[in-house]
């Protein structure tokens, strides 16, 4: 059996431990090799089809020996991108690849699976966030064996408690914004800190909890600046070290206003790149307050770096339930923590991502803080 395996969208802390323990489980078996899909689904189109070799720019064969170590790094050693096979932007890598002549289809699903088959791949391990798993699921349905596992710092996959990633970004998070106190509390300013989540606001509400920051603003509740402004510097004001600090959102939207953009542009997944709402938070409360503010921004230093021990446990045991699964035959199943305890669900959970904070359990709307009233029976995300 030959299990092919790819890393798709966003970097995390924790995909090299998964890449290392399905190579090294598939050695303890007979007849199995796994196979590294370079780029994610971009190996898969990049290659040409009408070539029935082996593209070793985009297809690797791996073993123990080339595996050795891989969890005790972060990233990903096969690559990744955000490439939506179904809704392919004609790009300068696409034609690199496959011609600058190149006329790329709008969907390549196609050639993916063309591809799929010139490796020689009998299943398919595909791990990602909530974009990767859509198009896991699309395979799916076109008859593909996948198995799928969820990883994202924003921890919004529907239909698992937990994804890989997540523990790490909040552990980083936590450690950056209590260093970051020494200098607002030396210079006595508003700090407001800027971490991931377009539409979902685990990894600010979460960081709020572990680092204790007076407020938190996130995607699901729109945020009023006057109100903000006022509790900030009665913050500051309370405090003996005269400073507050503030978590943000990278999709948090102030009240009847849109998402942030930093730069309008879109990536391959048709999604416009957020950013900067943190500075034009801290310009606003500026000039309400009069208080001097400091701004920074967090997000890509959540996603890099080695994995926490957390994300390593759970990232070696969804590889070895994956490869259970894809040993016995099963497809279109998701690996994932419900409940505290490790199981497989059905890909199709995954399409009414993403998963939402629960506004009335977890967080206190008025206050722009977590909710510490009646936790009993709330999730526990590691």
């Amino acid at each position: 059996m030959r299990i092919g395996i790819l890393t798709g969208g966003g970097d995390v802390p924790g995909l090299n431990t998964v890449l290392r323990d399905v190579v090294y489980r598939a050695q303890r078996e007979k007849d199995i090799n796994i196979l590294g899909i370079k780029r994610g689904w971009g190996g898969l189109i990049y290659m040409n089809p009408d070539n029935q070799e082996m593209d070793p720019e985009h297809a690797i064969p791996l073993n123990e020996i080339s595996v050795r170590g891989y969890d005790r790094v972060g990233g990903t050693r096969l690559h990744t991108s955000r490439i939506q096979p179904s809704k392919v932007n004609c790009d300068e890598k696409l034609r690199k690849y496959r011609g600058l002549d190149f006329e790329c289809k709008r969907d390549m699903t196609q050639d993916v699976i063309k591809n799929l088959q010139n490796l020689g791949i009998d299943k398919l391990i595909a791990i990602g966030g909530d974009d990767t798993l859509s198009y896991a699921l699309h395979l799916h349905k076109q008859g593909i064996p996948i198995i799928a596992i969820p990883k994202t710092m924003d921890g919004d996959v529907m239909g698992t408690d937990y994804c890989i990633g997540f523990n790490t970004a909040i552990v980083k998070a936590t450690t950056y914004v209590t260093e970051l106190r020494t200098h607002m509390g030396s210079h006595e300013r508003i700090g407001i800190i800027e971490v991931f989540g377009r539409h979902s606001g685990f990894t600010g509400l979460y960081t709020a909890l572990a680092a204790k920051s007076d407020r938190v603003i996130i995607p699901e509740v729109e945020f009023d600046i006057q109100k903000l402004s006022d509790i900030l510097a009665s913050d500051k004001k309370d405090s003996p070290s005269n400073y507050s600090v503030l978590i943000v959102s990278e999709g948090a939207k102030p009240l009847g206003g849109k998402e942030t953009i930093i730069n309008g542009k879109i990536d391959n997944y048709g999604h416009i790149k957020l950013g900067g709402i943190g500075e034009q938070i801290a310009e606003k409360i500026q000039q309400l307050t009069g208080e001097e503010t400091m701004t920074d921004n967090l997000r890509y230093l959540l996603r890099s770096g080695p994995p926490t021990a957390k994300d390593k446990i759970v990232a070696s045991t969804f590889a070895n339930i994956a490869m259970d699964a894809a040993l016995r035959g099963d497809s279109g199943k998701m690996t994932a923590v419900r409940n505290g305890k490790f199981c497989l669900v059905p890909l199709e959970e995954t399409k009414s991502s993403p998963a939402k904070v629960d506004v009335a359990r977890q967080y206190n709307s008025e206050r722009y803080e977590p909710n510490y009233v009646g936790l009993e029976g709330t999730i526990v995300l590691l």
